[in-house]
């Protein structure tokens, strides 16, 4: 498919959420993307980063000191709030529910992992269909590719990191393999992208 001229579409009131995923040098391209977010940013953006399940590490608590957005861990039944920059919990994924909250649950992995990429991205897709904009960064394995796959599917945007601007390529250019995605985009362009939101 011939990719879209991402500085050339109106994005504007089409998304309601923003579902983003990383793995393997995820921190610093996170933290790229999250530092150049205005106060105002007012849409609701989710991120599974995978970390180590022993990590003592809050990546909410993290971000929150650098970020001018608020940014919260999710808590299970928590409502979805306009504005907030959501990051899943360690081992346990997270899922999107039609009456406005989060679940987790601990199922076992998906792609090895726990929080999945997937298994977000798919909830998302189901519940905002095109209303969902999902977003593919650095990572070494596939977790991600088919559930930006759903986001496409059901009508939602599609977006990856170029893997010749990851870090680690081998996430973003599985997911420009599974998914079709119609933007294909540096870092430095999907901090742009998401400004113009």
């Amino acid at each position: 498919m011939e990719r879209l001229n991402w500085n050339k579409i109106e994005t504007k009131g089409l998304y309601d959420m923003i579902v983003v995923g990383s793995s393997a040098g995820g921190i610093e391209s996170l933290t790229q993307i999250l530092v150049s977010l205005p106060a105002k940013f007012s849409q609701t953006m989710v991120i599974v980063q995978h970390i180590s399940h022993d990590s003592k590490r809050s990546l909410a608590n993290h971000f929150a000191v650098i970020s001018h957005v608020p940014v919260r861990e999710v808590e299970d039944k928590e409502p979805i709030e306009v504005g907030v920059v959501y990051f899943a919990p360690t081992n346990y994924h997270l899922l999107i529910s039609s009456d406005g909250v989060f679940n987790l649950n601990i199922d076992p992995p998906v792609s090895f992992s726990r929080p999945s990429i997937d298994v977000l991205f798919q909830s998302a897709a189901e519940v905002y269909q095109k209303r969902v904009m999902g977003i593919i960064l650095t990572g070494t394995n596939h977790d991600g590719a088919d559930g930006l796959k759903q986001i496409r599917k059901h009508g939602g945007l599609a977006i990856v990191q170029n893997p010749d601007d990851a870090r680690y390529p081998i996430m973003p250019q599985t997911a420009l393999e599974v998914a079709d995605p119609q933007l294909v985009m540096t870092l430095d362009e999907i901090g742009f992208f998401l400004n113009r939101l």
